[in-house]
Order: structure tokens, then C-alpha cells, then sequence
């Protein structure tokens, strides 16, 4: 029997929902992904965390009549159809979610996880073979393929008016690691934050170029003294893509920076996931004109931002950031029985094995 919820305008709904377990009950998943759960089609029917009365104060929370320190016993008992999965690294760095997604996926439930899914693509690879041995689905939390900002940047440069994507570029305000401290982490040692957070903040801007740009087929990189670099990667219709690892940027002013540049006089500006510019040439000729005023409004540039006025739901950083749109892709997946559109576990495989590369040193093309 269908049990009665709210729709996003607050109305009553008997529309069919996933039933859900959590896997997780840390502050990143408090903030942002059990927050979502309110916008989405899906039931939490238990949470579970290695911490007891966490558990228990989510479930509370949340509304799940469950909670348990075991998701194997979680499994067992509740029987979800899917579960969500926010976990963190082990002592040596690596992402927990290969052993916990394929356990899940062998017992039957389809896993969505938060990224990085894993650090070599082998691991990818498992999870990949236990979800199609299960007849099930994973997704990963790359949230960047999620932005209403990035999705309407596609939808622009997909426009056979904006041209041929000439060359990309993507800032985002990390570093990157030397090749030693990738050999150290490689041997099993963490080598301290600098590769993990490589391997966490990465998959940012990775995921935001593939969704933009498909797979490049070589990626060369360079490093500074300071630890910021650069990446630039060719793709096999002939675009390039750049990305700036802008470690020691200030945030305050905006973090991220995406731009896409045509072949038709039109470029493509995403600020900090908010701000999106169409930039159109009224192909002012030199010296033509007296006014740079020229061009009517469908022949220069559009602009696309929220208010902040309104209590409306674009207006929120779970709709902003992509949490929500991740999330729901996740749950309609499943509901209409087909895989995600993206950031499934080939964009996962994909955005593995870029990270992969960087231990082949800068300065030289890496074929991927």
C-alpha cells in the first residue's frame, strides 16, 4: 500500500517512492545528502554508522524506524532497494566504498556513494563486475555533473550555433601532489593530506570537464615549486581542455571558474556554480563604430543567476551544488528500472584513471 508523503509545493502524494538505508552518519552527510532526502522520492527506512547512538540520533532525526551499527544486518533485516553510502578513506587513504558498494550490490540493493569512489581503477573495475552480476546500478557523487549552471552550460554548447568547443578551462583552488608523494601513497603510506586530498578535490573539476567534454585521450601536467600546476588534456575531435589546480587562491571571492569557448563568436562563463554568461560577438567591425553599444539583445550577452530573494528551491545549496539533482537521478533511475545518465561507474572508472595518471610525472603527454 502506498503510504502518503509531500511533493515539493507541500501537497499530499501517493507517488511510489525507493526504499532506502544510509550508510554514514557524519556532519558532510548531515549538511547535505539526509538533508536532500525531504525533496526526493524515496523512503529511509533505517540508518547505519559504526557509532551507535549516531546512528540512532539520524534515524530520530530523519524519521527512519531503524538504526544499526552493522549494514550487513541492515541488509539482512530491511531489505532495501537501494542504499546511499558516505563513508571516508582507511588508515592508508584508500576510499572504503569498493568493499561496501560490492557488498551491498552482491545482496541485492543499488548503491549510490559519495565520491572519490575508489584510487585505482581495478577497484572500479570490481564494483563494476558485481553490479552486473547483481542485475543492479551504482552512481557516484560527483556533483559537479549535477549543477544547474553546468547542465545549461551544456545545453548552450550542445547548440549548433555556439560551434565546436575550441578550448575549455576549469579553476579550482587545490594542489598537486609530487610524484613522490604518489609513489609513497602507492606503497601504502598517506604521505599526509596532500594525496588524499588530491584524490577527494579532484574529482570537482574532473567530473564537471567529462560532463561537459566526454574523455580526453591524453592529459599532460605541470607542477610549481608551490604546489599548483595545471593539466591540459586533448580530446579526439581536436578541443583542449585546461585545468588550473589554483592552490593558495583566496575563496572568499569565489572558488571554481568553468569556460567554454566556441567556434562561432560565443563563449561560455560559469562563476563559482552560480553565475552563468552566454558572451555573444555583434562582430563589431575595427574601427566601425563610434558606440560599443551595438547588437540587439538576442546578439550579445545573456545572463543567468538566482536572486536570493525568494524562498524558492534553486535558491538553496542543495540545489545549487547538485546534491539534489544527484540524488534525484538516482532515485528516478530506479524508479523508471534503467541505469543513471551519468555519473555512473564508468564516469567513475574515467575519472579513476585520470588520477591514476599524475603518477606518470609532468611534463609529458600520458595517454589515457
Amino acid at each position: 500500500m502506498a503510504v502518503a508523503t509531500l511533493d515539493f509545493h507541500g501537497r499530499v502524494t501517493d507517488a511510489k517512492r525507493v526504499r532506502i538505508g544510509f550508510i554514514g552518519c557524519g556532519s558532510h552527510s548531515l549538511r547535505n545528502i539526509y538533508a536532500s532526502l525531504q525533496y526526493l522520492p524515496v523512503e529511509l527506512v533505517a540508518t547505519c554508522d559504526l557509532d551507535g547512538k549516531k546512528a540512532e540520533a539520524f534515524a530520530r532525526q530523519f524519521g527512519a524506524p531503524a538504526s544499526y551499527t552493522d549494514y550487513r544486518a541492515m541488509l539482512e533485516k530491511e531489505k532495501p532497494e537501494a542504499v546511499l553510502v558516505v563513508t571516508g578513506y582507511d588508515p592508508k587513504g584508500r576510499p572504503l566504498y569498493p568493499p561496501i558498494a560490492c557488498d551491498c550490490l552482491e545482496r541485492g540493493a543499488h548503491v549510490w556513494m559519495e565520491k572519490p569512489p575508489a584510487d585505482t581503477t581495478a577497484d572500479v573495475d570490481r564494483m563494476r563486475a558485481a553490479a552486473q552480476a547483481a542485475g543492479r546500478h551504482a552512481m557516484v557523487g560527483f556533483k559537479k555533473m549535477f549543477v544547474p549552471a553546468n547542465v545549461k552550460a551544456r545545453e548552450l554548447a550542445a547548440d549548433p550555433a555556439f560551434g565546436q568547443v575550441g578550448i575549455a578551462t576549469f579553476q579550482y583552488p587545490m594542489g598537486v601532489p609530487t610524484v613522490d608523494e604518489i609513489a609513497r601513497y602507492r606503497a601504502g603510506d598517506p604521505g599526509g593530506r596532500g594525496v588524499v586530498g588530491f584524490l577527494d578535490h579532484m574529482c570537482h573539476p574532473v567530473s564537471a570537464m567529462l560532463y561537459l567534454l566526454g574523455w580526453p585521450r591524453t592529459l599532460t601536467y605541470y607542477r610549481s615549486s608551490t604546489g599548483a600546476g595545471t593539466a591540459t588534456f586533448e580530446f579526439p575531435g581536436g578541443s583542449l581542455a585546461t585545468i588550473t589546480f589554483a592552490h593558495g587562491a583566496g575563496w572568499n571571492g569565489g572558488m571554481e571558474r568553468t569556460q567554454l569557448v566556441g567556434t562561432n563568436g560565443r563563449t561560455i562563463v560559469v562563476e563559482n556554480n552560480m553565475r552563468l554568461e552566454m558572451r555573444r560577438d555583434p562582430r563589431l567591425g575595427y574601427g566601425d563604430t563610434p558606440s560599443f553599444y551595438a547588437g540587439n539583445a538576442g546578439e550579445v550577452t545573456s545572463v543567468w543567476e538566482p536572486e536570493f530573494s525568494l524562498g524558492q528551491l534553486y535558491n538553496k545549496g542543495l540545489f545549487l551544488q547538485g546534491y539534489w539533482g544527484e540524488l534525484d537521478e538516482f532515485a528516478r533511475s530506479i524508479l523508471e528500472g534503467r541505469a543513471p545518465n551519468r555519473a555512473g561507474l564508468d564516469h567513475a572508472w574515467q575519472a579513476t584513471r585520470i588520477f591514476e595518471a599524475f603518477a606518470a610525472g609532468p611534463g609529458h603527454p600520458i595517454d589515457l
